[in-house]
């Protein structure tokens, strides 16, 4: 049998070294490369692949067998096919897999040695330049010793460091939105809670002259008397949310009991089986849906004691309260509103009296609702009483005849309506704006002494944000609310003017508070070392030898130090008293000491 030649040449003995080369007995990969030139060295040889170890991977029984891969360079396809190499004898799924991996190792091995000196050439080249800005620099101290050994391992360090640096604000601040990037964290002071919600300035110049009694707002309100808070809801205003708030984020005694499924909460005094609230969320629209000011003052007192007789009702105060809106805002949500079909047909409009006749009060609409109006024809409507709502809401209706437009001329009219309005609002024991939730939250629990569970939120996208007017349609809901516009203006000017006010009358009562604090302990540290001393002064003329001839003269010295301390004592007690006393004298003091800066203040403005 005629053995092809490569698998002659693997059953031969192994390749012997030339006379005078080294022994390489001791070094298998060494042996196998002599071997492997060798047999290139040979004419007419088929070059072959011994590995002495097999890749990371592969057992080690693998390479007991020798194999020849496939020759690198075949002269014919005779000769390829006469020296079949014993690699093609194993299945075709294990040579694939072997293949796979040599190839794999071949890959792994150049990109790391690639990747290797491409860092050493980065390094190096960071080095030079480094060393460049350094030797420009410190040039005149590179001089000194062994400069350049101590400049690299500098440099070394800088660079470490500075590359921790970098890992470290990364897993930091993973994102580009980083508050640590940003200057405005570094020079900016800490933001005020209470900033105005429209981003603009919080210190604004008041175009209003208002007394103490207007911007001071304090309601000594019991819930366990018999005081009622009447909440004034005009639509769209906010005034849904602002309801919930207070049936469901006011932290009481009694707190109200809201159940799932019922819009209305039961809202009681402590201890008794009375409402200490009048809205739509504890006893409904009891007066009517969205009473204005002419209904709410003729109803309230009627409903609430209505069941009494006149000489068992209680003394109350009708504490009204009331949210308002941007009349633009406003009215654009009310068009909204009705364009899903709202009609609020069952507002009754009672004023003196009696309900609005047809005439006095015609409709914009034939059907059931005005569902699916468009704008132009919800502003073309003469009696559409989405115009001016807020101020025909607020005032007193009965000054002008209701809702009859024959009594009085319409200029007349309407600057009656607007200073009844203003009149009402000023007078009222609080309202807030929709524009500012914090604020509105913070003069609420100012002014009822009624602190809340969870701040209010700002939503700055509404229904009527995503209406797109232009500047003339914008114009023209402002000519048709021009009373609103002007109410509005009134408000926020005196909403502001509360709001600093509270503040500037918060930060005195604090200041007072840490001197009084800072008083308090001066005095317990004095009173301290004065016993201290008189307690060894006693120690010390107890114990002296030298004054036994003077014993009365000590004893009355004793007597006397005794007496000081306890007449320390009583008037540490009095002055206590004196303080709990006068502690409402000093609080009124204080704040007219501020209200008198505060209008100061006001007129410089001016």
């Amino acid at each position: 049998m005629v053995l092809p030649a490569c698998s002659a040449g693997a059953l031969r003995p192994p390749l012997q070294p030339e006379r005078g080369a080294p022994a390489c007995t001791t070094c298998p990969r060494r042996h196998s490369r002599v071997e492997a030139e060798l047999a290139e060295s040979r004419p007419r040889s088929v070059a072959a692949s011994v590995s002495a170890d097999p890749p990371r991977g592969v057992s080690r029984a693998f390479n007991s067998q020798r194999l020849v891969d496939e020759p690198l360079k075949a002269s014919s396809f005779l000769a390829r096919d006469a020296c079949t190499p014993l690699f093609a004898l194993l299945p075709r799924g294990r040579r694939r897999r072997m293949h796979d991996f040599r190839r794999r190792w071949d890959l792994g091995s150049l990109c790391r040695a690639l990747l290797t000196r491409g860092l050493a050439a980065l390094g190096h080249s960071l080095k030079h330049v480094l060393g460049a800005i350094f030797s420009k620099i410190f040039g005149p101290l590179a001089s000194v010793g062994n400069m350049d050994e101590k400049s690299n391992k500098l440099l070394l360090a800088l660079v470490m460091l500075f590359l921790f640096a970098v890992i470290v604000l990364q897993y930091v601040c993973p994102g580009t939105e980083c508050q640590l990037l940003s200057l405005q964290a570094f020079s900016s002071p800490m933001p005020d809670p209470y900033r105005s919600e429209d981003e603009s300035s919080v210190r604004f110049v008041p175009r209003y002259n208002f007394s103490r009694g207007d911007l001071l707002r304090k309601v000594d309100f019991d819930i366990k008397g018999d005081d009622l808070i009447v909440f004034l809801h005009i639509q769209k205003t906010g005034g849904t949310t602002f309801g919930r708030h207070l049936v469901r984020n006011i932290q009481l005694e009694q707190p109200c009991e809201c159940r799932v499924g019922q819009k209305k909460c039961t809202c009681h005094r402590p201890g008794k089986q009375e409402t200490w609230l009048f809205s739509r969320f504890s006893t409904g629209w009891s007066c009517g849906l969205h009473a204005d000011w002419t209904e709410l003052t003729s109803c309230v007192p009627t409903v609430v004691d209505g069941k009494r007789d006149a000489r068992l009702r209680p003394s109350r105060n009708f504490h009204y309260i009331t949210i308002l809106r941007d009349p633009v805002s406003r009215y654009l949500s009310e068009w909204r509103h009705v364009q899903r079909g709202a009609t609020w047909k069952a507002s009754l409009h009672v004023c003196d009296g009696r309900p609005p006749t047809s005439e006095e009060l015609p409709s914009c609409y034939t059907g059931d609702d005005w569902s699916g109006c468009p704008l132009k024809e919800f502003m073309d409507c003469p009696y559409n009483l989405a115009n001016n709502r807020q101020v025909r809401m607020l005032s007193d209706l009965t000054l002008v005849g209701c809702y009859n437009l024959s009594v009085m001329p319409e200029k007349q009219r309407n600057k009656v309506l607007l200073e009844s309005a203003k009149s009402n609002l000023k007078d009222m024991a609080f309202f807030g704006l929709t524009e500012f939730q914090r604020k509105t939250q913070y003069l609420f629990e100012k002014t009822f002494n009624m602190n809340f569970i969870s701040p209010f939120i700002q939503y700055n996208t509404t229904r009527a944000s995503s209406v797109e007017i232009n500047e003339e349609i914008q114009k023209r809901i402002e000519a048709l609310n021009f009373l609103d516009m002007e109410l509005y203006s009134f408000a926020k000017d005196l909403f502001l003017q509360r709001y600093q006010f509270m503040r500037q009358k918060d930060h005195q009562e604090a200041r007072q508070k840490r001197q009084e604090q800072r008083k308090f302990l001066k005095g317990r540290f004095l009173q301290a070392r004065f016993q201290s001393q008189s307690q060894v002064q006693i120690q010390n003329l107890s114990q002296n030898p030298n004054l036994n001839a003077n014993q009365n003269v000590t004893q009355n010295l004793l007597q006397n130090l005794t007496q000081s301390l306890k007449q320390n004592s009583v008037q540490k007690e009095n002055r206590e008293s004196q303080k709990r006393k006068r502690g409402q004298e000093q609080n009124d003091s204080s704040t007219s000491n501020g209200t008198n800066d505060y209008i100061g203040s006001v007129e410089k403005w001016r």
